[in-house]
């Protein structure tokens, strides 16, 4: 093996053994160059499949998704005629839109296909998804993720679509240029230091509104919710599918206080410059702030009864909220007095709220027994109060007196009674039996006293028959 070895050093020329290794060297090193572009390629592609999973888009698309999307306990098949038909308003007036509505047997596997380990990657936000067991805490949560990923149309079940989804948008903005169409729902910012009211005295619409896909704001929302949960579950030391939340408490961890924290706080660092309700207070027409277009209240919550938002009617109101969706204070109740009641009952009526707050302060001052007293005759006066009534149908109103028209002679109007409502039956005076008294088998024996004259007999009262034309 020596020998060999030596025999094959002898063959090459002494100069050529020396600079081998740098041979060697460098077509390794050449070898290597020519594969960097495909590894750096490699690279790259990990890098984009991974950007592309977690949908970090660099640009907005420039139109809205013609999508309109529902969330609700079935799937419409399956809708009662009430929520059928508000739902077919969407599609009867947005032919060209894709409608879709996520229930409770599929939003699971809708939350993770798009933000499992396929999708965003945000384990955190299944988990907390899947553990959550307040129903109206899961459908705030449920709109913003499907609006984050897919955009479009958000609308509560109960909402109906008076004017096509193209009215979203008036003729002077570019749709390039919007990134969301919100409303306004509560403009009462008097009452924005308010103890119970504050919270919810200026806020933005949530259950219908519009936006594009991958919008930062509303991932920003979601984060804050679920930052908001594990707070909750830490303060009651519960988890969060045990924790117990009120109204007020909904409000503004998911709803639409919620909802506008994140909103006024993205239009702030977007225009770099703080962002108030005052923008958006009394507004006499739409404002563009930061890619937010802003409605006024008429758009989406006309017909309140406050923030001057007007009625249903009007050309400027794109849809009508129903509220037969929205029973889920049962589970979250308002704050109640245990005298004078809820002061939402005010409507946002001033003189209403100062004297509800009038009376509670005073009730405040009292004694503790004279407080107890206060409650009990309360309660004692609640559970003696009589049915409410029963609300009949209104008849539609009847003419007293109709023109005769041409060869007709004209109609003979009855006599009309004190009380009569026009175009009731006239009532028929009382008639004395025909028939003379029949005096009984016994003989009479006349009161000592003259005998008293009978008492008028009274007229019968009118019956309303509901079933009467």
């Amino acid at each position: 093996m020596h020998t060999t070895t030596s025999q094959f050093r002898n063959r090459l020329p002494k100069q050529i053994r020396r600079v081998l290794p740098a041979y060697i060297a460098g077509i390794v090193f050449i070898v290597f160059l020519l594969n960097a572009d495909l590894l750096v390629s490699s690279v790259k592609h990990a890098h984009k499949v991974k950007r592309d999973t977690s949908y970090q888009a660099s640009t907005i698309a420039s139109k809205f998704p013609k999508k309109i999307w529902q969330t609700w306990k079935i799937g419409p098949l399956g809708f009662e005629e009430r929520d059928s038909t508000t739902a077919r308003t969407w599609t009867a007036k947005n032919p060209g839109h894709r409608y879709e509505v996520l229930t409770d047997d599929n939003d699971m596997q809708y939350v993770e296909t798009h933000f499992g380990p396929t999708g965003l990657n945000r384990l955190d936000i299944v988990d907390t998804y899947r553990s959550i067991n307040a129903k109206i805490i899961k459908a705030d949560l449920l709109r913003y993720l499907v609006m984050y990923v897919e955009g479009g149309v958000y609308a509560d079940i109960d909402v109906e679509a008076l004017k096509p989804v193209e009215r979203f948008i008036p003729d002077r903005y570019d749709e390039a240029d919007v990134d969301m169409v919100i409303g306004v729902e509560i403009d009462q910012p008097e009452f924005s230091q308010h103890s119970v009211l504050g919270k919810k005295s200026q806020s933005f619409c949530q259950w219908t509104f519009m936006c594009k896909p991958r919008l930062p704001v509303m991932l920003t929302l979601v984060d804050n919710i679920l930052h908001w949960l594990n707070e909750v579950a830490e303060q009651q030391n519960v988890a969060v599918s045990d924790i117990v939340l009120d109204f007020d408490e909904v409000i503004s961890g998911t709803g639409p206080s919620a909802f506008t924290g994140a909103v006024l706080e993205e239009m702030s660092r977007r225009a770099g410059s703080q962002v108030t309700w005052d923008t958006f207070h009394n507004m006499g027409e739409s404002k563009l702030v930061s890619g937010v277009l802003v409605l006024t209240v008429e758009a989406f919550a006309a017909g309140q009864g406050h923030s001057d938002s007007g009625n249903h009617n009007a050309r400027t109101a794109l849809v009508k909220h129903h509220y037969h969706a929205s029973g889920w204070p049962t589970n979250h109740p308002r704050f109640r007095h245990p005298v004078f009641g809820e002061v939402e009952r005010c409507n946002w009526e001033p003189e209403c709220v100062k004297k509800w707050d009038a009376d509670v302060a005073a009730f405040e001052l009292l004694s503790p027994e004279e407080k107890a007293k206060q409650i009990a005759m309360k309660e004692a006066a609640d559970a003696q109060l009589p049915p409410p009534p029963l609300q009949l149908p209104q008849q539609p109103p009847q003419p007293f007196f109709q023109a005769p028209q041409a060869n007709q002679q004209p109609i003979q109007q009855p006599f009309q009674q004190p009380g009569q409502q026009p175009g009731q039956q006239p009532f028929e005076p009382f008639q004395p039996p025909p028939e003379p008294f029949q005096p009984p088998s016994e003989p009479f024996q006349p009161p000592p006293e003259p005998f008293p004259a009978p008492e008028p007999f009274p007229l019968p009262q009118p019956v309303f028959n509901p079933g009467s034309p």
